[in-house]
């Protein structure tokens, strides 16, 4: 376990904390692999707190193919490649 929590330490990735310290973003959790060795991860569940969520859904099928329906041209590459038709 040492040798996975010197290394970020010596490169200030992560910092030591107090024994009463609160943490509030993420809990580190060691996990064994089948092989024997071990990875340290951090459990940041609690950063969907502190995250501002940004969505961008994906269009409509029909919205999408009426822009499609009726371009005025149609350009080299979009013939070359059906699925890029882009109407100018």
């Amino acid at each position: 376990m040492e040798k996975h929590i010197n290394k970020p330490l010596d490169i200030d990735l992560i910092r030591k904390i107090g024994h009463n310290e609160i943490v509030e973003v993420t809990t580190p959790v060691l996990i064994p692999w089948h092989d024997g060795k071990s990875r340290l991860y951090g459990d940041s569940r609690a950063l969907k707190d502190y995250i501002k969520s940004n969505r961008y859904p994906i269009p409509r099928i029909p919205h999408s193919l009426d822009k499609l329906e009726k371009p005025k041209y149609i350009t080299k590459p979009d013939c070359m490649k059906g699925f890029h038709q882009n109407g100018v």
